[in-house]
């Protein structure tokens, strides 16, 4: 069983160990989690909904592939990254949790940043503090004493959703590298920014393998989910790395793309490297070890699904995104002029941290209509996603061969299509999502799997979109455009 924790729903996917290929699945809720913004930049979840929402999900489960208690070998945790829950001695929260897309930290991380050094912070963290975990938990500590001082640990979302199954508060190294909490130099927990930040090393949850038997499923959990008491959770990871686990993406040079709520991509390394100005951001991949590194280099962009799904229900309330798909296929590329720029979801890492909001440019009332919108929000997603990239080629990661799920924004023909003929890299989609790849990666924690490449039986290439020059060159150019009014917007 894989388990993914989003910010809009938690997914949950049965996957047949034999055959490798998927059973059932099934998500909760229908439409989406919703998101607290009690001021303005803030973005905040309650960890029980989350929770509750896995109950559902798995109640969905059964009713669509009714299973035994002993059916499952064993469970796999896929969850959004970058979140804070603040539990107390009894683990519970204490506050609602601080999610990926909530900017009230900047200050702090950037303030960090400057007085500890820059070269000391990318050396050592190969980021900085920026708006992660660590600086989100600093900004409690100044702002909330009362809440800090009730604190007994802190935990990742996907923490606080192994908490509830196993009753164990416990994390990765992973984890503490996505929330600036890992010392690449040191090979530990960074004694320097828990110093620095004031923090009681205490506070952090024990560490747990990756892959690998991390608690066992408690009576209670197992009597909610109808499972079996004892059940191996074996698997946890955030979003982003298990995407790129999920498509077989592992050793250097790989990249992987996702276009959910947030857009990312993610390629592997094998150095120690770095961008200036932590525009894109290093973390621990999962088959990380210290004699053979592998790092995923992370680029994120908020405003992805989000500007989409806003755009569906906002705008055309009546379709599906299938039908307002084939309405965005009509519009010619370049949208008639319509630009967009999709930066509504909170700070932008590749701005800066810059939050310029969603802009819209060219609309004409007399010659536009509501699929010139759409078509310009697709491309103008991956031309943000193409301008991230950019900074990824810098650090010398270039993209060759991009590998995605078949969903999500990739199940639209002009973004996919436009995104291969702009990079000029084939697009590989497969039949593969989050939840289905936790559920591969508990088999190889569990011990079921015994090597890497035995998760991935019965994973299928969908398809496959090779760019095209002559189409690639006007893209190129409407590109060209777009960029120069975001240099405009942003300076």
């Amino acid at each position: 069983m894989g388990i993914d924790l989003g910010s809009s729903s938690v997914k949950v996917a049965l996957l047949d160990a034999e055959t490798g290929k998927a059973k059932a699945s099934a998500f909760s809720p229908a439409s989406e989690m919703k998101i607290m913004a009690p001021e303005p930049g803030f973005a905040e979840q309650e960890p029980e909904l989350w929770w509750q929402e896995l109950l559902r999900a798995v109640g969905m489960l059964h009713q669509r592939e009714p299973f035994k208690k002993e059916d499952i070998l064993a469970i796999g945790i896929s969850y959004q990254m970058h979140g804070l829950v603040c539990v107390d001695k009894d683990n519970h929260p204490v506050r609602p949790a601080i999610i990926w897309c909530d900017g009230r930290a900047v200050g702090t991380g950037d303030a960090a940043f400057e007085a500890m050094g820059k070269e000391f912070c990318l050396e050592h963290y190969l980021n900085s503090p920026g708006n992660f975990t660590a600086s989100k938990l600093r900004w409690v500590m100044q702002n909330e004493p009362g809440i800090f001082a009730r604190t007994r640990r802190i935990l990742l979302p996907g923490d606080f959703i192994a908490l509830k199954l196993t009753g164990e508060g416990v994390t990765t190294r992973s984890g503490l590298s996505e929330g600036i909490f890992w010392d690449f130099q040191e090979e530990g927990i960074s004694k320097s920014l828990m110093d620095y930040y004031q923090l009681p090393s205490d506070i952090l949850a024990p560490l747990v393998p990756t892959f690998g038997e991390q608690g066992r499923v408690s009576e209670e959990a197992a009597g909610l989910l109808g499972i079996k008491a004892g059940t191996p959770v074996c698997y946890r990871a955030g979003d982003q790395p298990n995407n790129a686990f999920s498509l077989q993406v592992m050793e250097p040079g790989e990249i992987a793309a996702t276009a959910g709520t947030s857009g990312v991509l993610y390629g592997i390394s094998n150095k120690n490297s770095f961008d200036l100005k932590s525009r894109v951001n290093p973390f621990l991949h999962v088959n990380h070890q210290p004699k053979s590194p592998r790092l995923g280099i992370l680029m994120c962009l908020n405003g992805t699904g989000i500007l989409n799904s806003w755009l569906r229900r906002e705008v055309f309330p009546d379709e599906s995104y299938e039908t307002l798909n084939d309405g965005v296929a009509l519009i010619p590329a370049g949208a008639e002029g319509v630009s967009c720029y999709p930066f509504g979801n909170g700070a932008e890492r590749i701005l800066e941290n810059k939050n310029p909001g969603c802009r819209i440019l060219g609309m004409d009332f007399n010659r536009h209509n509501k699929y010139h919108l759409a078509r310009a929000a697709q491309e103008g997603i991956v031309f943000s996603l193409f301008y991230g990239a950019g900074i990824m080629e810098e650090m010398g990661m270039h993209l060759r061969t991009v590998r995605a799920g078949h969903a999500n924004m990739f199940l639209s023909p002009v973004f996919a299509e436009t995104f291969a003929h702009l990079s000029g890299c084939p697009i590989e989609l497969y039949n593969t999502d989050g939840a289905l790849g936790a559920a591969r990666a508990a088999g190889y924690g569990s011990g079921f799997y015994p090597q890497f490449r035995d998760c991935f039986r019965g994973m299928e290439l969908v398809r496959r979109i090779e760019p095209e020059s002559g189409k690639g060159r006007a893209i190129q150019d409407y590109y060209a455009s777009w960029k120069k009014g975001l240099e405009q917007i942003i300076s």
